[in-house]
C-alpha cells in the first residue's frame, strides 16, 4: 500500500466514493463517521493522512484537526478538510486552524490525488530529518535552538501576463511582515549567496506553462533545492495544477492568486522550511564532530548504534528485511609494517571513499574500529546484500592503491554478512555478532571472500593470484613477503 488514509464523514455515500477512488490508487483506507470515532481510530491505526468533512455530527472538521494536533502521535499527520462548496472565507479559516489543505465538492480527482502525493512526500521527508534529529538527541547532543528568526525572503515570479503583480507583492508584504520581491524567471535561476525561503510562481491568464517549466529547474539547482515553492494556477489549469505538485511544488492555489490565502500558505511554508533547515543544520553541525571518524569522515560507533536501533524499528514496522555487512581489510597490519602508518591511513581513506561511491544514499556506513567497517542496508534482501558485498570485494581487488612515494599496493577485503527478517527477535548487536563470525570464517577460508552467516557465498575473485595478497607489486620486488596474521 502507498499509505494509510483515514476518511471521516457522516455521510456513508461520501465515504464510499472516497474509499473507491483512493483504493484504486492503492491507498489503504480506514473510515470513521464522527469526530470522536476518528480520534479513536487515529490512535489505533496511526494514519499517514486524514481527510475529514468540515461538518461532523459531534464536532467541526476544524475541531477534529485541533484535537488530532494535540496528540503527539498525530501532530505531524497531514490533514485535509473537505467543504461542501468553494467558500473562500471558510477555506481561509480552515487553513488558519491548522489544516494542511482544503478541498471543496465536487472534488477534482486529478488535483486531489496530486495534493495527497505532495503532502505524503513532504511528511516522509520531514520524518527522515526528524529521525536523524532524534538520533542526535539520543546521543545527548541536543541544544536549545534560538527563538530568533530573521525576516523571510519571498520571491514572486509572475508569468503569462499576470495582472498587477506589483499589487499582489505589496499586499503580501503587508500581511507577511517580510518583503516580497518581484523577479522574473531568469533571475530566479541566477546563482545567489542566499536563496529565498519561498518562491511563488503565479501563472497569468495567458500562461503557456512558463511557470511549470521553471519548477524542475528550481528543484535541480543546489542553491534553490530546499526553497519552498507555492504554485498559483488559473481555474482552467487543472492539469498544470496537478503536474506542479508532482514536479516538486510544496503547495498550490488552484483558483488564481488571492493575497489573503497566499499569505497563509506562504507563512506555513516559511515555518516548515525554517524547521527543516534547523533539522538539517543540527544533523550537519551537531553530529559531525562528535560522531564521525576524523580520518575517514565516516560515522563512528557512537552514532551507529542508536541509528541501527531505528533501522530495526522501522524494518519491523514495515515488515521489510535489512542487512548488515562487516568488512575488514586483509593483511592491514603488514601495510603499516612495510610502508608506515601514513600509507595505512591512505588505504583506510581510499577504502572509505570506494565504499561511499558504491553504496546507496539510504545505507549507513561507519568505521567500526581499526580496519573494520560496518554497512547497514535497509530494505535489502539476501541477493541484493550479497551482490553489494561481492562488488566491494571486486573493486578493492581489481584496483591497486597508490601511496606516498609512488608505490602501488593491492589490498583485498573480506566481508561477513548477516540478515534480519520480519519476525526475528535479534537486536542489531546480535546481528553484528553474526556478521563478525561470518567475517572470521571468510578470513579462515583464504580472505577476499564473502560469507553469509557462516556459509560461504559463491564468490570467486577475478584472479587467483589476488588471494595471495601480493604486496608489494612488481616495482617493489625486493621487499620481504608478508607475514600471515590470524585475522588481518
Amino acid at each position: 500500500m502507498t499509505a494509510r488514509v483515514l476518511v471521516v464523514d457522516a455521510v456513508p455515500t461520501n465515504r464510499i466514493i472516497l474509499r473507491v477512488k483512493l483504493s484504486a490508487a492503492f491507498y489503504e483506507v480506514v473510515q470513521a463517521s464522527s469526530g470522536h470515532a476518528a480520534v479513536a481510530m487515529a490512535r489505533k491505526v496511526r494514519p499517514d493522512l486524514v481527510i475529514t468533512a468540515s461538518d461532523l455530527p459531534d464536532m467541526s472538521g476544524r475541531s477534529l484537526c485541533a484535537t488530532l494536533r494535540r496528540d503527539p502521535a498525530n501532530t505531524h499527520t497531514p490533514i485535509v478538510i473537505v467543504h461542501g462548496e468553494d467558500d473562500l472565507d471558510e477555506r481561509l479559516v480552515s487553513l488558519a486552524a491548522g489544516a494542511d489543505d482544503v478541498l471543496s465538492r465536487p472534488i477534482d480527482d486529478l488535483v486531489m490525488m496530486a495534493r495527497l502525493r505532495s503532502l505524503l512526500r513532504a511528511r516522509d521527508a520531514e520524518a527522515e530529518l526528524q529521525l536523524r534529529d532524534d538520533t542526535r538527541r539520543a546521543l545527548g547532543l541536543a541544544e536549545d535552538m534560538s527563538s530568533f528568526d530573521s525576516p523571510a525572503r519571498v520571491c514572486l515570479i509572475p508569468t503569462g501576463q499576470l495582472e498587477h503583480p506589483e499589487h499582489l507583492a505589496r499586499a503580501m508584504t503587508e500581511d507577511l511582515g517580510s518583503k516580497v520581491e518581484l523577479i522574473d524567471s531568469e533571475e530566479a535561476l541566477r546563482e545567489r549567496r542566499n536563496s529565498p525561503d519561498v518562491f511563488v510562481i503565479a501563472e497569468g491568464p495567458y500562461s503557456l506553462g512558463e511557470g511549470l517549466s521553471l519548477l524542475p529547474q528550481l528543484r535541480a539547482a543546489s542553491q534553490t533545492r530546499h526553497s519552498a515553492v507555492v504554485y498559483v494556477a488559473q481555474p482552467h489549469m487543472r492539469r498544470e495544477a496537478a503536474s506542479a505538485l508532482d514536479m516538486g511544488a510544496n503547495d498550490l492555489l488552484a483558483a488564481g492568486p488571492d493575497s489573503a490565502e497566499l499569505t497563509i500558505r506562504v507563512r506555513k511554508q516559511i515555518a516548515r522550511k525554517r524547521t527543516n533547515d534547523r533539522l538539517r543544520a543540527n544533523m550537519r553541525d551537531g553530529l559531525k564532530a562528535a560522531v564521525t571518524d576524523p580520518l575517514t569522515g565516516l560515522y563512528n560507533r557512537r552514532y551507529t548504534m542508536p541509528y541501527l536501533n531505528r533501522i530495526k524499528d522501522r524494518a519491523a514496522e514495515h515488515r521489510r528485511p535489512y542487512a548488515l555487512l562487516v568488512a575488514d581489510l586483509d593483511h592491514f597490519k603488514q601495510v603499516n609494517d612495510l610502508y608506515g602508518h601514513a600509507a595505512g591511513d591512505t588505504v583506510l581513506v581510499t577504502f572509505a571513499e570506494r565504499l561511499r561511491d558504491n553504496l546507496r544514499a539510504a545505507d549507513l556506513l561507519s568505521r567500526w574500529g581499526g580496519e573494520e567497517f560496518l554497512v547497514a542496508m535497509p530494505d535489502t534482501d539476501h541477493a541484493a546484500a550479497k551482490r553489494t558485498a561481492e562488488r566491494i570485494c571486486a573493486i578493492m581487488a581489481d584496483h591497486p592503491l597508490r601511496i606516498a612515494g609512488g608505490a602501488e599496493i593491492r589490498v583485498t577485503v573480506s566481508v561477513g554478512l548477516a540478515l534480519w527478517h520480519p519476525g526475528d527477535d535479534q537486536d542489531p548487536l546480535s546481528l553484528i555478532e553474526k556478521a563478525d563470525q561470518a567475517l572470521y570464517e571468510a578470513k579462515k577460508q583464504g580472505r577476499n571472500k564473502v560469507v553469509l552467516s557462516n556459509r560461504i557465498a559463491k564468490f570467486q575473485p577475478p584472479r587467483a593470484s589476488q588471494l595471495e595478497m601480493a604486496l608489494p607489486l612488481a616495482n617493489d620486488t625486493d621487499s620481504m613477503p608478508l607475514r600471515q596474521a590470524t585475522r588481518s
